[in-house]
């Protein structure tokens, strides 16, 4: 069975991210928590955040699952509950007894990475008949899906349930949410989401990031609040070499220094923006890059010294030779020079280390990995923030019928069920002997499997997260062991839980930043532009910005 899906990384290349991953997870910086409105469900209020005692009114009862599986390594500080040991297929829990479906067809529209299945397939039809549903899956390229969530939510025909990422959540498409999809309060707040155990089992917090204007709209996947970016290293290479892993941002150059040979066509590493967010203490993106200091002062991620120091390390990198041609130009897919040699550090999310050492089992198998502890600029402890405690949502269209909500909860249900179960098995693996067959008790997808079985009802919700690869367990430990050690140095932010959404007029007021980053390191910018970038930010709106957090704050008390 397969880790669920977490929040996605910000930064300059979401897109290009996902392309090669298949699953999401948080990054050290933070994602993009969007704002919740403060007035009623239907007040037409749109921005805000509804948080405290109004958000524990609108949200599910907890109720821990009696059906997951008893993690090897339990959640600590933060991370995800792991398993190493093997599930004893024949021993697997039923979560969903009875089928809560009532086989109506509805429609849903969710983003996807690779080529999706055929409608019809072998896996969708047995997932319909386990779950008592009848689902039209309306996959679209997760690459470009926010051009196409914008274009639907501008229509006046949406899909009966629509998955939606926090990264596509800016401009109209932040408002529209509010707008089209409905109060799931009805359904699931307090005890009535009883009826659906498995939804119940998803932890608070992620739901309190589900409110959007002011109501329970979205069905959360649930992210560990972990980084979910690591500096990856070939631990293979570096054994080889006799090479020791850096402990500070000089150790690192002066390797990296050490490791370069172009002659040999190998470089150190790849472009290390995002990790040394994590190096260099810098706050998130988004509203979670908003935080009161020791000072009591509100400021924003870019007014702090570590965000302009932090680009000044990476840029040093660039001077120095030590990043590949390609990722200077920007070009090409960092994992594959990676896992080719070419590089011998990269960032990537967390996922990437079972992903990456499954492919490359067979055709190299010195082929190892090993995630590197973060640390802080002066090679002490590390300052790293929590990410959201959720970041994609599955939602219901305002005006559905009542056998459709039904229907698409009975299917979240279904989706969200723990490890350890026949639910999750079902939906991990497909069927036996169709989709996968078991060697020595672990299972193993074939061909079948692998085209089919992969990210469409894996987005409509997800179990509390945890981490596991029955084919190599090892590498579910060292994920979790990784989160554990950087969890220790995990901060929240005053924004931490709450699901904001900033007015409009302050939409595009930061996205210069993501370009100037990528130009300043590499050399095409001068610092002098970066700084009066953040001027302009300050005069364009962002001290205005500050002001109406400061009253959001006040009204609803800090998220740490």
């Amino acid at each position: 069975m397969t880790p669920n899906a977490a929040s996605i990384p910000s930064g300059p290349s979401r897109r290009s991210f996902l392309a090669s991953t298949a699953v999401a997870t948080a990054a050290v910086a933070g994602g993009m928590p969007l704002l919740t409105a403060c007035g009623g469900s239907d007040s037409g209020s749109r921005e805000g955040a509804t948080s405290g005692k109004a958000a524990d009114k609108l949200i599910p009862t907890y109720v821990a699952s009696k059906a997951a599986a008893k993690p090897d390594l339990p959640p600590k500080n933060g991370s995800s509950a792991g398993y190493t040991s093997k599930v004893d297929l024949a021993k697997l829990v039923t979560s969903v007894p009875d089928k809560l479906g009532t086989g109506a067809p509805f429609k849903i529209m969710s983003p996807f990475w690779g080529s999706p299945p055929k409608p019809g397939c072998a896996y969708y039809t047995a997932l319909d008949a386990a779950a008592g549903t009848k689902i039209t899956w309306q996959n679209q390229d997760g690459i470009t899906y926010g051009e196409k969530l914008g274009a639907v939510l501008a229509s006046s025909s949406i899909p009966d349930m629509v998955v939606v990422p926090s990264w596509e959540l800016v401009g109209k498409i932040a408002s529209a949410v509010t707008a089209k999809f409905m109060d799931l309060g009805p359904y699931l707040a307090g005890d009535k989401v009883k009826k659906y155990p498995n939804l119940a089992a998803i932890p608070s917090d992620a739901w309190r990031m589900s409110i959007f204007g002011g109501a329970l709209r979205g069905i959360p996947m649930p992210a560990a609040p972990v980084p979910g970016i690591a500096p990856f290293y070939r631990k293979d290479i570096f054994d080889k070499k006799g090479y020791t892993v850096p402990k500070s941002p000089d150790e690192f150059l002066s390797w990296a220094k050490e490791a370069t040979s172009s002659k040999a066509k190998v470089w150190a590493c790849g472009d290390m923006r995002w990790s040394a967010a994590g190096f260099f203490g810098v706050l998130p993106a988004g509203s979670l890059g908003w935080n009161i200091g020791d000072d009591g002062k509100l400021t924003y991620r870019i007014e702090h010294p570590e965000y302009l120091e932090h680009l000044e390390w990476v840029r040093k990198l660039f001077a120095a030779g030590v990043v590949h041609p390609d990722d200077k130009a920007n070009t090409g897919n960092a994992s594959q020079r990676f896992t080719a040699g070419q590089i011998l550090v990269y960032n990537d999310n967390t996922a990437s280390w079972y992903g990456l050492t499954a492919e490359q089992a067979k055709a190299n198998p010195d082929f190892e990995i090993e995630g590197m502890d973060y640390f802080g600029a002066d090679g002490g402890d590390p300052t790293l923030y929590a990410s959201p405690p959720a970041n994609i949502w599955s939602m219901i269209r305002k005006g559905a019928s009542k056998e459709t909500i039904e229907n698409a909860l009975a299917a979240a249900n279904f989706a969200a069920a723990p490890y350890g179960t026949k639910e999750r098995m079902f939906v991990d693996y497909g069927v036996e002997g169709t989709h996968y067959t078991v060697k020595d008790g672990v299972p193993v997808k074939n061909d079948k499997g692998n085209q089919e079985v992969v990210n469409a009802w894996p987005m409509l919700a997800a179990p509390a997260p945890y981490t596991a690869h029955p084919d190599l367990p090892e590498i579910a430990r060292k994920q979790v062991e990784w989160q554990q050690r950087q969890g220790a140095f995990v901060k929240k932010t005053s924004t931490y839980g709450m699901n904001i959404v900033e007015p409009a007029r302050y939409a595009t007021l930061s996205s210069q930043f993501e370009q100037m980053e990528i130009d300043f390191v590499r050399g095409h910018k001068k610092l002098s532009d970066v700084q009066q970038a953040i001027s302009t930010w300050k005069s364009s709106g962002g001290d205005k910005l500050r002001d109406w957090y400061k009253k959001l704050l006040e009204k609803n008390g800090s998220g740490n």
